[in-house]
């Protein structure tokens, strides 16, 4: 047991192929590697898990409309094309839930397998699939508001009690006192009363 451990130390783990029941799995075998065939797909793949930033993504398991050109070049395989998700959030300002639709433009050079680029974090076909998961997900992420409102002048809310200001925009506080001076109102009356005469 222990040479087993010592013999996988030195190993390299093998990349991981991409899972062929995906929808955002696309196979290239049809374009055969020879430059300027092309391919079309349009099709609805399920979004996969963490798409997206802390307080707007798209929803896992929501649908992802895919339309897409796969052109064989040189090198590799272009993909080109649009893909449609649905984003779920909150409201930066007043925390409401907020939903929307956003169409993501894709481009990206799969290489062949192989070929040697000056690229280090190109992306390679993998036993003739090409594995869209990463390019859409820093496309979207990329795509997303930093900070998500439900519309460009939400008011927020209340800072103190919380109440939305978009829902009451007349909500006010009476001003408040200051504590240090809370015991001079025991004195508070008319300040200019003319004194008594004798």
């Amino acid at each position: 047991m222990t040479l087993s451990i010592c013999a996988l130390k030195g190993s390299v783990v093998p990349p991981r192929l991409p899972d062929h029941r995906s929808g955002l799995v696309l196979e290239t075998h049809e374009l055969s590697r020879r430059a300027g065939v092309l391919k079309e797909v349009s099709r609805i793949a399920e979004a996969p898990e963490d798409l997206g930033i802390e307080v707007i993504g798209v929803p896992p398991g929501s649908p992802i409309d895919l339309d897409l050109r796969l052109e064989s070049v040189v090198e590799g395989v272009l993909v080109t094309g649009t893909a449609v998700v649905r984003l779920q959030g909150n409201c930066a300002r007043c925390l409401d839930e907020i939903s929307s639709t956003d169409e993501i433009d894709i481009q990206e050079l799969f290489c062949y397998p192989g070929k040697e680029t000056d690229d280090p974090e190109a992306l390679h076909i993998e036993d003739e699939l090409i594995d869209l998961e990463p390019v859409l997900r820093d496309a979207v992420v990329l795509d997303l508001p930093f900070t998500p409102l439900c519309r460009p002048d939400c008011a927020g809310l209340c800072p103190e009690c919380g109440a939305n200001l978009n829902r009451n925009p007349d909500h006010s506080h009476a001003e408040a006192i200051d504590p240090r001076w809370a015991s001079l109102g025991e004195w508070a009356g008319p300040m200019n009363e003319p004194k008594n005469k004798e």
